[in-house]
């Protein structure tokens, strides 16, 4: 398994296909460096091709899951972008932008459910990675903002497009707005979390039945509900029926149904081969 400056793969049985996703920069709460978003997205991939892996949990080494972008990212942009012509020196920055949007959109073009394991601190730029993530659960010591305002920034990287169907658009565009702190609690009934738990161990075993339930599933019903709850997002409620009958045509007859249906029949849990 490839070794990464920013990231950590751990796989904690060796005859589960749940995969652990870590933040790895403890030391400066797992900002996120500009290696983070070369390898982000290359670490999703690998995981999302290897068949041995169904679900994959993502959290933070040490006190935080997150503490937002590392500040030496926006310096880097800012030179990289320089040039003596302005149009030039925009088309460059949309790319710089466009090349970090990417990687966090990665968790959602990755097949495999991601889940979000939230403690400590959850700013900025985490909250741009959880709100792309599929589950969310947080500790109640957890705690969240939108802080890209106090730092000059109008928010990029995809909590503008994504908080608004999650926690409804008038929360979300007073968190934006505000840059203000909120609790786990507040999370929770915002419905930006499914579940808060009393403490990081709780939450780690919490996640790992969770996971562990649906890696458990079908593996070509999982994928399939994940693409289609994200491609309705888009769609109106007759576009969404019509894309998931197309969906449907080409994958509900499968071996996987065969088994589902057997093993309901022998009252027997189901055994379904990779993806």
């Amino acid at each position: 398994m490839e070794n990464y400056k920013t990231l950590e793969i751990v796989q904690r049985s060796p005859k589960s296909s749940v995969f652990h996703l870590n933040l790895n920069r403890p030391s400066l709460r797992n900002a996120l460096s500009l290696d983070f978003f070369s390898e982000f997205p290359k670490a999703l991939d690998s995981l999302d091709q290897n068949p041995n892996v169904s679900v994959i949990i993502l959290s933070g080494n040490g006190a935080h899951f997150c503490s937002g972008i590392d500040l030496k990212v926006l310096d880097s942009i800012s030179e990289r972008s320089q040039s003596s012509d302005r149009g030039r020196t925009g088309e460059r920055l949309r790319r710089h932008i466009k090349f970090l949007q990417d990687a966090i959109t990665a968790i959602e073009h990755c097949r495999k459910p991601v889940i979000a394991g939230i403690h400590g601190a959850c700013i900025g730029a985490g909250i741009d990675v959880v709100t792309a993530c599929d589950i969310r659960f947080c500790t109640e010591d957890a705690f969240f903002s939108v802080k890209e305002v106090d730092l000059a920034i109008t928010a990029d990287v995809g909590t503008l497009q994504r908080l608004p169907s999650i926690v409804g658009y008038g929360n979300a565009v007073e968190l934006a707005l505000t840059g203000r702190r909120f609790s786990g609690s507040e999370a929770k009934s915002l419905g930006l979390v499914s579940t808060v738990f009393a403490s990081k161990e709780a939450m780690d075993e919490g996640i790992r039945l969770v996971a562990e339930g649906i890696a458990a599933k079908s593996p070509l019903a999982v994928t399939g509900t994940k693409a289609v709850l994200l491609r309705g997002r888009d769609l109106t409620v007759d576009q969404g029926l019509d894309y998931v009958a197309t969906w449907n045509s080409g994958m509900l007859l499968s071996d996987d149904l065969a088994e589902a249906v057997s093993a309901q029949i022998q009252k027997r849990k189901p055994v379904f081969a990779k993806l």
